[in-house]
């Protein structure tokens, strides 16, 4: 029992189904009509800066973002708001450092911008493994979290009907990428971000209203109903179980803020911009919308600790992923059922288009670099009309897989999912990045030792966390083969990343270095100041 009304329930269906009918007359209606990879890829850079920001922000908040992050505050209190945190700083990491470099080196993927310099299917073959590797395990929350969101808003619990809740909103998902292309999903993308930050900010403000707006009040009362007291408002509640509390939260921090903005769905974005004063532009709607979700999702955690109690959300979900859809039903408190039934509706249709938003974000990122960096890349002088059939029977070639394994980590706790696609973000894309812009003498070498070195560390260390086995948490709470001392790998798999592509420009040799060098400073002017923007 979800605890909601039937009114809600049938209202709430009959929204997800009239959004999803939009959703995909939008897609049909703006996608590309003719065989054209810059609209496909692109959109023809036509989105203006607030709405390409809107995109951006958009892709970097997932569904997984709101109901995880509103889950770790409701449940951590102080270290939940760390983790919002970081997410925004993560984000401007991105702003300040990345966006504008890589909006000039790139043209339609990672792999264009990393090949900008060193050239050759081997570079853009690892850029796309590490692409797929990265946002695989993110699709598959994305996918198998639709099942449960939806059988917990609807009141059933059958696994049939989870199944096939994965299975039709999965392949809903497939539809937007192939049809759609780069500018309708950023129309998606745009519809989200409107009605998520505002049904959470309605939500935030009838929060605040409780409370008589003292923010003192709601977090005081939000640590005497979390049942530790004091420890909800200090560092360290959600890593006490740690050996090494301070560094698991290190760890995960850097995982997040290295990761969280460098992940393929998110750089894509940069090259839909038309020049570099539009990149900055858009990056900083994408900021300010980004920082606006940390203010709600930190209000609505609290108060869903504050107004329903930290015992209640986890007997509801160990890992608090319900603590946004309780406090959103908590606002209004027991007597308001009109309102509690529209402002239930208008958030949760929110949540479902969040989810079918950031899967079709994340598989157009797939499939874009399958079709242009694998196959495109073997065949010189391929039309742009089979590029564009690739690109689409990409999207169905990443997205079946996708759906299938969603159906079978359903009922497993997918926090080391959302995990390892972030740490693979920090330990092999943001090194990758980082060399390639900016250090002179990185060799294709490095590159490659960057990429599959930072790769192989994660995927060898993430097995041994405990949120892969040892607790009753994990996915796996049967067995205990937790060996590796933190709950991420980032401590450890983030400056692997970083020596692995200094020891393989090393070596590489002298002559290799500076060759790279003169390569480098041929094309300087065009990746850091967008003096020419060169065609890939």
């Amino acid at each position: 029992m979800t605890g909601f009304s039937d009114s809600a329930q049938a209202m709430s269906l009959v929204a997800f189904s009239t959004v999803a009918t939009i959703t995909l007359l939008l897609c049909v209606m703006t996608g590309p009509d003719r065989d054209d990879l810059d609209e496909f890829y692109t959109g023809y850079s036509s989105l203006s800066p607030m709405r390409n920001g809107l995109a951006i922000a958009g892709d970097y908040i997932s569904a997984a973002t709101v109901l995880g992050t509103g889950g770790v505050i409701a449940l951590y209190g102080y270290d939940g708001v760390v983790l919002a945190l970081s997410t925004a700083l993560s984000l401007m990491l991105l702003m300040f450092l990345l966006a504008e470099p890589l909006r000039n080196a790139g043209r339609f993927t990672m792999g264009d911008a990393l090949a900008r310099r060193m050239p050759g299917r081997g570079v853009r073959m690892a850029a796309c493994v590490v692409t797929i590797a990265a946002l695989l395990p993110l699709m598959l929350v994305q996918l198998a979290g639709t099942g449960q969101l939806l059988a917990f808003i609807l009141g059933f619990s059958g696994d049939s009907l989870k199944t096939g809740c994965i299975i039709g909103l999965g392949a809903m998902m497939i539809s937007y990428a192939a049809i759609g292309g780069m500018k309708g999903t950023a129309l998606i993308q745009i519809m989200k971000i409107v009605m998520l930050l505002g049904s959470g900010a309605v939500v935030a403000v009838l929060i605040m209203n409780r409370f008589d707006w003292d923010p003192g009040a709601l977090f005081d009362t939000a640590a005497e109903q979390s049942g530790v007291g004091s420890a909800f408002l200090q560092s360290g509640l959600e890593f006490a179980g740690s050996p090494h509390p301070r560094l698991d939260m290190i760890s995960a921090q850097l995982a997040v803020v290295l990761g969280g903005a460098c992940l393929p769905h998110v750089t894509m974005r940069m090259y839909t911009a038309s020049s570099a004063r539009q990149v900055r532009r858009s990056m900083s709607w994408a900021v300010s919308s980004v920082v606006l979700f940390v203010l709600v999702i930190t209000v609505v955690g609290f108060g869903a600790t504050a107004l329903i109690g930290r015992a209640v959300i986890a007997q509801e979900d160990p890992q608090g992923n319900t603590a946004y859809l309780l406090a959103s039903r908590a606002a209004f408190g027991a007597d308001a059922s009109t309102a509690e039934t529209l402002l239930f509706t208008t958030v949760t249709t929110a949540l479902f288009l969040t989810l079918l938003a950031s899967v079709a974000g994340m598989i157009l990122a797939c499939a874009n670099s399958l079709a242009h960096d694998v196959f495109a890349a073997r065949v010189h002088e391929m039309s742009e009309r089979r590029e564009m059939m690739l690109a689409r029977m990409s999207a169905l070639a990443v997205g079946v897989p996708a759906i299938v394994l969603a159906t079978l980590v359903q009922h497993r706790s997918l926090q080391p999912l959302v995990t390892l696609s972030f740490c693979l973000g920090a330990s092999a894309i943001a090194p990758a990045l980082v060399y390639s812009l900016f250090w002179r003498r990185y060799t294709r070498t490095g590159l490659l030792c960057t990429l599959i070195g930072g790769s192989l560390v994660v995927v060898l260390l993430m097995p041994g966390t405990n949120l892969v086995s040892g607790s009753p948490f994990s996915a796996f709470p049967e067995a205990d083969f937790n060996w590796f001392p933190f709950t991420t790998t980032g401590l450890v798999s983030i400056p692997a990343g970083f020596l692995f592509g200094w020891l393989g420009t090393l070596a590489s040799g002298r002559r290799k270095s500076e060759e790279q060098r003169r390569q480098y400073e041929a094309v300087e002017g065009w990746i850091l100041a967008g003096a020419v923007r060169k065609g890939g």
